[in-house]
């Protein structure tokens, strides 16, 4: 088990990253960072924009952590939902993953990487895709119900090639 901290959460009704980078993100709330979320088992986050989303069940959810990132960038910039500090969430694609923020575990498949695209040149700036390549976090398929909240929480690997008996 792991100490770690979650930093921001989003959820977000709309795409606003849909086009071309050079047209700019599409207009939407100034901020879509919540200081809780609702996981629903094989849905997602309740209000997401890929909330029970057929095409995105094993990829509702994407977790990226802070470590990756510039000091002043976030969640609305990476498009991710949850940033964690304090582990490398990218090593831990394959693997089944619970993370506690104090209401009880929430179980995660660790399905593949959310791999950077050229929105993050723009949103954080020149040169950020290459930079986040292998780093910009993982797509995952929520496996229970729960509520994550912001700050201290637990991680742990429960399957997969790192799991602790």
């Amino acid at each position: 088990m792991t100490e770690v901290e979650v930093l921001q959460l989003l959820v977000s009704p709309a795409h606003r990253l849909a086009g071309r980078p050079s047209g700019g993100p599409s207009p939407g709330p100034s901020d879509e960072r919540v200081t809780r979320v609702e996981v629903r088992r094989g849905l997602g986050l309740v209000g997401d924009r890929y909330y029970a989303r057929p095409a995105h069940r094993n990829a509702a959810v994407t977790i990226m952590a802070s470590e990756s990132l510039p000091a002043d960038a976030d969640l609305r910039h990476t498009r991710r939902n949850i940033l964690l500090r304090g582990v490398d969430i990218d090593s831990c694609v394959g693997t089944t993953i619970s993370l506690d923020s104090g209401t009880g575990p929430v179980v995660f498949a660790v399905q593949r990487p959310a791999r950077p695209c050229a929105w993050m040149d723009v949103t954080i700036g020149p040169g950020a895709q290459r930079a986040l390549r292998g780093r910009g976090g993982v797509r995952c398929t929520p496996l229970s119900d729960g509520v994550l909240m912001l700050g201290p929480a637990t991680f742990r690997v429960v399957a997969g090639a790192d799991a602790v008996p």
